[in-house]
């Protein structure tokens, strides 16, 4: 459903885009993952048919931003990070507004106004002014301004930025049912925990780069970086000083009787860490694997990019 091939974008010196390529199937809930500056509203600014890129093809539902970009727009709804909303209008007439703006008009954009309004739960402030709404109930007013045409891909860049927990989950549900509705979506957010509970894939960028992508349950299980926690009976110094020494491992927290440690490798190298730490002398009381979380694997990954 959407696709870069070598996707290249410069401010002045700065090289913001570096050959990006992404892929997205229809359907997926796509989670891109980077830092504050990695390139990630750049990308969706261009996906969205509103920045020109320097090099490179970028295509949404078949259509190229550069060659079709009127079209780019009709199959897509972008909701920026930051955006303005009319103060002097109330609810159900911002979104009229925007309907008129696509051409739709009269019963059908009053249906169509009721029936967003009522997805993103804001159906009792119709005739509130936009101005009296909260943080997230305007985050929501704008996820319903970008479903007015009835797109078939979303943008959605940092969406629950700025929202109080409870908004975040409110969010969220909303999303969810987007998702049984069909759309594809594109989330950029650093908010890792919460991709995780939503997306079905995951792009991580880095500095404008690709550092890879995928259905989000190959990219948990991969065995790039794998967390543990151990116990001992006693100080957990003799521990610390074999995953120190150990290739591939690292000493993330260490307490008086517990550590936690990342390392790679397979089976028989955390087997044979075990047995190193226990022939120290540590007298182990407790071994485990942790589950592995989003912000394990996009850690290891931005290390290794700035290791080359």
């Amino acid at each position: 459903m959407i696709s870069t091939s070598g996707l290249i974008k410069k401010y002045g010196r700065t090289l913001a885009l570096q050959g990006l390529d992404i892929n997205v199937p229809e359907g997926a809930v796509y989670g891109f993952i980077g830092r504050n500056g990695a390139g990630k509203t750049t990308t969706l600014r261009i996906l969205a048919g509103l920045l020109i890129p320097d090099a490179g093809r970028a295509e949404v539902a078949g259509r190229d931003v550069l060659r079709d970009p009127r079209g780019v727009r009709e199959v897509v709804g972008y909701m920026p990070d930051f955006f303005g909303v009319y103060d002097d209008l109330r609810v159900g007439e911002y979104l009229l507004f925007y309907a008129a703006a696509y051409g739709i008009r009269g019963a059908t954009a009053q249906k169509l106004r009721d029936d967003l309004l009522e997805l993103v739960e804001l159906g009792h402030k119709r005739d509130a002014f936009v101005d009296t709404l909260s943080r997230g109930m305007q985050q929501r007013l704008c996820l319903a301004r970008s479903l007015i045409h009835d797109p078939k891909v979303l943008l959605l860049d940092e969406p629950a930025s700025g929202l109080d927990p409870l908004a975040r989950v409110e969010m969220r549900e909303i999303l969810r049912e987007l998702c049984r509705l069909g759309k594809t979506i594109i989330i950029s957010s650093h908010i890792l925990s919460e991709l995780a509970d939503l997306c079905t894939h995951v792009g991580m960028i880095s500095e404008g780069r690709l550092l890879r992508q995928g259905p989000l349950n190959e990219m948990l299980a991969g065995d790039r970086v794998r967390k543990f926690i151990l116990r001992s009976n006693g100080p957990a110094r003799a521990a610390v000083e074999v995953i120190e020494g150990w290739p591939g491992a690292a000493v993330l927290n260490a307490a008086d009787e517990q550590v936690e440690f990342r390392m790679s490798g397979d089976a028989a190298e955390v087997a044979g860490l075990l047995k190193g730490i226990i022939g120290a002398g540590a007298e182990v009381v407790h071994f485990a694997q942790t589950e592995q979380s989003l912000e394990d694997t996009f850690i290891q990954l931005a290390r290794e990019v700035q290791e080359q």
